[in-house]
């Protein structure tokens, strides 16, 4: 009885310090991730929004989210940097549309039937 009340400590505070250390370290790769960007490379915001670097500074960078429009935004809100499969895939259509765009084609090839009722009896 007299080692429950350490042991209850201990069994509680290990994970919590494992957890700290973690999240400590995921913040540093991000925080060098931010420090390490060059214009043309292809990210996305802590809001979704993805872009290309044009134009970087001390505390903000530039991004090209359309054709001709450049947005600025703060460093800290670059989540991640996207691969160029990423973007190439962001960019593409779904394999999925295409399929279903091949279903309704080939259901407008097929003959209409000759009567068609629109009436509820």
């Amino acid at each position: 009885m007299e080692l429950l009340f350490p042991l209850l400590l201990v069994a509680l505070l290990v994970p919590m310090f494992l957890g700290v250390r973690r999240q400590k370290r995921e913040a540093e790769k991000v925080s060098s991730m931010q420090e390490s960007l060059k214009i043309g490379d292809a990210v996305t915001t802590t809001s979704g929004l993805y872009g290309t670097v044009v134009d970087l500074d001390d505390e903000t960078v530039d991004l090209e989210i359309a054709e001709d429009v450049v947005t600025t935004w703060l460093r800290q809100s670059i989540r991640d940097l996207r691969t160029v499969d990423e973007s190439a895939a962001a960019l593409e259509p779904d394999a999925e549309s295409a399929a279903d765009e091949s279903a309704t084609d080939s259901a407008e090839e097929t003959p209409a039937p000759s009567e068609t009722r629109l009436t509820k009896d």
